[in-house]
């Protein structure tokens, strides 16, 4: 059992192949599948592990209503990722979905993958969904 360190995360990152960066602010993120996917550490010692995905697909305000009808809908019927709608400062709506685990006691590489692998997964799952929303009858 290791503490969640970013060491820890690019490590799992590698030991699957994807590609990542780290942002000025030192996040650790990636592009999948066109969703832009980080990974925080939060909590008071930072050992909360948020995959985030935040999905490619933009809509416009007015189907704020819809995207929640979505996310409800996903919600209820998918365990991962929790789905959000946030309006962005342009006066666009996204969908966010995150997957969270606390490391509170540490982790081994292949557990952190496993929550990794899930965060990526699921989330590129969700974007799917939303290009089959965007493309379908308004």
């Amino acid at each position: 059992m290791q503490p969640l360190s970013n060491d820890l995360i690019k490590a799992a990152l590698d030991k699957r192949g994807f590609s990542y960066f780290v942002d000025a602010d030192g996040d650790i993120a990636g592009n999948f599948q066109g969703n832009l996917i980080y990974f925080f550490r939060l909590g008071e010692r930072q050992e909360i592990l948020q995959v985030r995905a935040m999905m490619q697909h933009v809509f416009p305000v007015e189907e704020v209503t819809r995207l929640y009808e979505f996310c409800n809908t996903w919600n209820r019927d998918q365990l991962w990722p929790k789905a959000y709608v946030q309006v962005t400062d342009e006066g666009q709506a996204i969908v966010v979905g995150e997957v969270t685990t606390d490391w509170e006691h540490g982790s081994t590489l292949d557990q952190l993958d496993q929550v990794i692998l899930c965060g990526v997964a699921t989330g590129c799952r969700l974007g799917e969904a939303l290009g089959e929303l965007k493309s379908g009858p308004h």
